[in-house]
């Protein structure tokens, strides 16, 4: 007997949809289960090889305040796919969150972000930026409510972050530690 959703009820529409899914499994067992219906999103790790350092940003995200009074996040870049392509959404959240217009992406993975509960999937990129790409302060989008820092930081710095657990978003985490892999020499004294 294959797996089939009997009933999906929709528990909220908002910025995000809560739904309750009922499901049957394979064994004929039936199963309650609570998804938060988001989309699609896409990430960047922008980074500058001449000068070895790489750009993330600083905001408040409620549910870290709620779950440890953590005022802040450090973290890549990153939107919800809304239109265009993942990669799309990657340039345009680094010029509207950083002020940085970027070119060429390299992709990394495609991946669930929280597979027991979101249907997001993710795309994660590194891009090469120069001092030039920074066109204008960023600091995100208005509307939105969005209270960005861009924050410039040394790619050892960040590389004794990650290897100190200090790096808690773990996209940026993952893109971190993929361009160590994929590029040590930028993180060499």
């Amino acid at each position: 007997m294959p797996i089939e959703i009997v009933e999906t009820k929709a528990a909220y529409q908002g910025w995000c949809r809560l739904l309750v899914l009922t499901i049957v499994l394979a064994d004929a067992t039936s199963v309650r289960r609570e998804v938060e219906d988001h989309g699609n999103a896409a990430s960047v790790l922008p980074y500058d090889p001449v000068r070895k350092t790489a750009i993330l940003v600083r905001q408040f995200r409620a549910p870290v305040f709620f779950a440890s009074n953590q005022e802040e996040t450090l973290e890549a870049i990153a939107g919800i796919v809304e239109r265009g392509s993942a990669g799309d959404t990657a340039r345009r959240e680094a010029l509207e969150e950083a002020g940085l217009k970027l070119a060429t992406l390299e992709h990394v993975a495609t991946g669930w972000t929280m597979p027991g509960l979101s249907t997001e999937r993710m795309d994660l990129y590194l891009a090469a930026y120069a001092e030039a790409d920074r066109i204008s302060p960023g600091g995100g989008s208005a509307d939105e409510h969005e209270r960005i820092s861009v924050v410039e930081i040394g790619l050892q710095r960040l590389a004794e972050m990650a290897d100190a657990g200090e790096l808690t978003d773990i996209k940026t985490l993952a893109l971190v530690q993929t361009l160590r892999l994929r590029r040590p020499d930028l993180f060499e004294r």
